[in-house]
């Protein structure tokens, strides 16, 4: 561990990593919500139901999720920085393929595809960071990152909307994602190199046992399993909501929509710059970061049961709200990570714990288009994720301890004792 604090980077010297990453979770998640951007064109047609646009939202979490699990452990065994590029070059494609389908099921085929290129994203971010950066510099890092992934879906609604309304959904599929393989040749340039060795990271590294049995992991994935049932509502159903619920035009949803993203965004950034001001003059880690949790989720409960009950003239600020709690709670989903796992299991501990908590993606979107048909309107779908919101910010205060590197060292040399002592049929 303090080899690797040692050979750590400052921030400005790992700016253009910090940068490309932030660039990458952008494109990622402007790949990811461009179906939703083009839901009400797909919907006349491909005469695409809403409860065929639900599967369709999901099928994206289907394997997104079963294959983040199996990306925690390709970032921990082989070379982080061509795992994350290989990722990227996969999803780059299958968003490009998507402007060439002609049916429900070719459409289904490249969200599944684009689920196992997206992958990879975040358990090589939560690796790199771990390896790279100390302590006082996540904040501002992760918030960044964070600032991205809110910038994509704003990106995409705004300006991919305006240019599907414009030209149509699939010339904008096809240009974003073959202009997105620009990325590649600036990452070989600039991808950092590693300050220690792999075979060294793979031989003091945990057990995925290990992992399992900390208590804060499972805070840490119950309050992430909330937050994303709520942003990735926010993704796959907005656009919807606000054509077919607030009755505005393509053109006024893009806009709205693109606002509001932009708001979140901005709130992740400055949140992360906060958090990493207070750390830096003395504040605990543990209170810093647990406090900007729970008021992010308590400010996203709110903003969400407002948006709920609002009238058509009251229902912006209550949006505005949920982009403001929103960005607050997301600024520190993989810094818990970070810290609590370390450089040794940063890519294993964010696999599982992300991989966990993207279940929320296979029952949000499907949920929520279920409701909506059965009820014709959105109260429901807004109510239950008010309350995951709470529900959130009691995992990550209350089930999660404090926050420092665990001693991996004990849970193996245990886990050692206990195997020796059975083999030698003693008790255990």
């Amino acid at each position: 561990m303090n080899g690797i604090q040692q050979d750590s980077k400052g921030l400005r010297a790992f700016a253009p990593v910090l940068a490309l990453l932030t660039i990458a979770i952008l494109i990622n998640y402007i790949d990811r919500g461009n179906l939703s951007v083009a839901a009400p064109l797909l919907k006349d047609e491909l005469l695409i139901s809403a409860s065929q646009l639900g599967m369709l939202f999901t099928a994206f979490f289907c394997t997104y999720t079963a294959f983040i699990f199996v990306s925690g452990w390709l970032v921990d065994r082989f070379n982080v920085n061509l795992v994350i590029a290989v990722g990227y070059a996969v999803w780059s494609l299958a968003t490009a393929a998507t402007g060439l389908v002609n049916g429900f099921a070719m459409l289904f085929l490249m969200r599944l595809l684009l689920g196992v290129g997206e992958s990879v994203a975040f358990p090589s971010c939560s690796m790199i960071l771990a390896r790279h950066l100390p302590e006082g510099y996540r904040g501002f890092a992760n918030g960044l990152i964070a600032a991205g992934m809110k910038c994509g879906p704003a990106v995409g609604t705004l300006g991919a909307g305006l240019l599907m309304a414009k030209y149509g959904w699939r010339v904008v599929f096809l240009g974003i994602g073959l202009a997105s393989l620009v990325w590649l040749p600036a990452w070989m340039k600039w991808m950092p190199s590693s300050p220690v060795s792999e075979h060294q990271i793979r031989q003091d590294g945990p057990r995925v046992a290990d992992i399992l049995r900390q208590q804060s992991f499972w805070g840490a994935t119950l309050g992430h399993f909330c937050s994303n049932y709520i942003f990735y509502f926010m993704v796959t159903w907005l656009p919807f909501y606000l054509v077919h619920e607030r009755s505005l035009s393509m053109q006024s949803m893009a806009k709205t929509a693109g606002v509001y993203y932009l708001f979140d965004a901005a709130s992740a950034f400055a949140t992360g710059w906060a958090a990493d001001f207070c750390i830096y003059r003395g504040r605990s880690v543990t209170v810093v970061r647990k406090s900007a949790m729970a008021l992010g989720n308590s400010i996203l409960a709110i903003g969400l049961a407002g948006c709920a009950l609002a009238g058509p003239h009251t229902y912006l600020a209550w949006l505005m709200l949920v982009g403001l709690g929103m960005g607050m709670s997301g600024a520190g989903v993989f810094a818990f990570c970070q810290t609590l796992a370390g450089p040794q299991a940063a890519g294993r501990w964010a696999g599982l714990q992300n991989g966990f908590a993207n279940l929320a993606g296979i029952l949000s979107p499907a949920v929520a288009g279920f409701l909506a048909d059965r009820t014709g309107h959105f109260t429901m779908p807004l109510i239950i994720t008010a309350v995951l919101a709470s529900i959130g910010a009691l995992g990550w205060t209350v089930v999660v301890g404090t926050l420092r590197e665990v001693d991996w060292t004990f849970p193996r040399q245990a886990s050692e004792q206990v195997l020796y002592a059975a083999e030698q049929g003693g008790p255990t």
